[in-house]
């Protein structure tokens, strides 16, 4: 297997109306509930959640999205090199405004970011990753997550975009949710 490498650079940022263009995910799988009791096996969803090399509180996977992929492509990206996990995108949770303060240019001077936060399902952990060296991974409970959560607009992601599609495709039956792996 080939050594998987992290994107550098801005040479192909997308930029739009003054913002940085960004994309990332909230990863999940499913944990069965620690309740012995047979007749009900409660899925648990957690969450997973990076380190910032730059300071306290976890974060979700995201970065730049380039000019040769696709917003989806580049969550998928982002997911591999900064968590170390491959899975299925399943819906975009929605576009969430930011400033960031180490991302300011000369096409976004004011480090301005619109991050489209897809939900994508874990179906494997890589063992290395790009940016295991200043990375841990953790998985949380959504309540833990929301707590850990560094940023606000990664808590509304959360809170607003994630748990509430979530309750949506739980509602209607889980029918578009995928199974455990």
């Amino acid at each position: 297997m080939s050594e998987l490498v992290a994107r550098t650079g801005r040479h192909q940022q997308r930029y739009e109306d003054g913002y940085r263009l960004v994309a990332g995910c909230i990863p999940f799988r499913y944990k069965n509930s620690d309740d012995s009791d047979d007749s009900s096996f409660e899925k648990i969803v957690e969450v997973l959640m990076i380190n910032s090399p730059s300071g306290p509180g976890l974060l979700f996977p995201k970065g730049g999205w380039e000019n040769d992929e696709s917003v989806e492509e580049a969550a998928v990206r982002e997911a591999i090199e900064e968590a170390g996990v491959r899975g299925d995108i399943m819906e975009l949770l929605g576009q969430y405004d930011f400033r960031s303060k180490t991302h300011q240019d000369e096409f976004s001077p004011e480090g301005l970011c619109k991050a489209a936060m897809f939900a994508l399902f874990v179906k494997e952990e890589l063992e290395s990753w790009p940016e295991q060296s200043t990375r841990n991974r953790s998985w949380l409970t959504i309540p833990e997550a929301v707590e850990q959560c560094r940023h606000a607009w990664m808590r509304d992601a959360l809170e607003n975009g994630f748990s509430k599609w979530l309750e949506d495709k739980l509602r209607n039956g889980g029918e578009d949710l995928p199974d455990q792996v």
